[in-house]
């Protein structure tokens, strides 16, 4: 399908620095450059859809506190919960950047949504991040109830490195016989490595908004070497098992360096016998879900997230 107008549109407009390779200069800047440059990009508007309650809690994490902001709707007893982990390479972002989705994946599905701020690379590299995630659906089985949250169901969502840090930490909770996870919403996620070939890396390497250099980069920051890129707990799909894993939603953007892995994937959870929804989002390119939330399939997506929580947690 040609590229849906909106996102022609957003992309011919002048790009956040470090957002796309041909506004990037040939050697990225440092963590701290790309944050900043990404921070002032952000857009929250200001007529964001009212929740019952917005509040942020401090976590016990493997090596101190974990902050989650944790969207409530209007329930009058202990509702589900949606861990939902940012994107950004595990480098770049912070809760802060998915308020719209948060809201509405809260409201439509009537469940809270707990959103991670997990430590970033490379002051916190591999595996920093899916401990502080994994922390936090530990404690969500023993304390929800303390936030209003149902402890016994839990489903965990993310966009990019949030949805490779999702099925990473269903992988530890089967690994280790713990939490129980309902299911996986895995959009435009993070799988393989931009040396596995796939061919969206080479169709889509620049001038759709996320580049294949600024991924190598990301890798660059999170892995402390090359041992890190064979653990699955890194790559989800150097993994040789997938059995046992939660039913999973998989989201691709058609324009996107990721669609390839993220579809690849699915395939393989399909065939480990691992309930699972494939939706490739024709048009779209990455971020289309919690980032360009001024894309007209944003809010859709929004919806099909919320219908698939609904169905899980009927």
């Amino acid at each position: 399908m040609a590229l849906d107008p909106a996102v022609a549109q957003l992309l011919a407009a002048a790009p956040a620095p470090g957002d796309d390779a041909s506004a990037a200069p040939a050697v990225l800047p440092d963590a701290a450059t790309m944050r900043a440059a990404f921070a002032a990009g952000l857009r929250i508007p200001d007529d964001l859809e009212p929740v019952a309650s917005v509040a942020d809690h401090l976590v016990p994490g493997p090596d101190g506190d974990v902050r989650v902001r944790v969207y409530l709707p209007e329930a009058d007893g202990p509702v589900p919960a949606f861990v939902w982990i940012h994107g950004g390479g595990w480098t770049i972002g912070s809760i802060e950047e998915n308020e719209v989705s948060s809201r509405a994946v809260c409201n439509a599905a009537r469940v809270a949504v707990v959103a991670v701020d997990y430590r970033l690379a490379p002051e916190d590299p591999f595996p920093a991040a899916p401990r502080d995630c994994y922390a936090v659906l530990e404690w969500l089985a023993g304390h929800g109830a303390s936030i209003g949250v149902d402890g016994t169901r839990v489903a965990v969502g993310g966009e990019s490195a949030g949805g490779n840090l999702s099925t990473v930490i269903s992988m530890m909770a089967r690994d280790r016989g713990g939490p129980s996870v309902a299911a996986q919403v895995l959009i435009c996620p993070v799988f393989g490595h931009p040396d596995d070939g796939y061919g969206s890396y080479a169709d889509f390497a620049e001038g759709f908004g996320m580049t294949a250099g600024v991924m190598r980069w990301f890798f660059e920051q999170y892995a402390t070497g090359p041992a890190d890129l064979d653990d699955p707990y890194l790559l989800p799909l150097r993994s040789g098992d997938l059995t046992g894993l939660p039913p999973a939603l998989v989201m691709t953007a058609e324009y996107d360096v990721l669609r390839d892995e993220g579809e690849a994937y699915a395939r393989r959870l399909a065939e480990a016998g691992v309930p699972t929804e494939l939706d490739r989002y024709e048009g779209q390119i990455h971020g289309f879900f919690g980032l360009h939330t001024s894309l007209p399939a944003s809010p859709r997506s929004h919806a099909r997230v919320a219908d698939y929580l609904r169905t899980v947690f009927a």
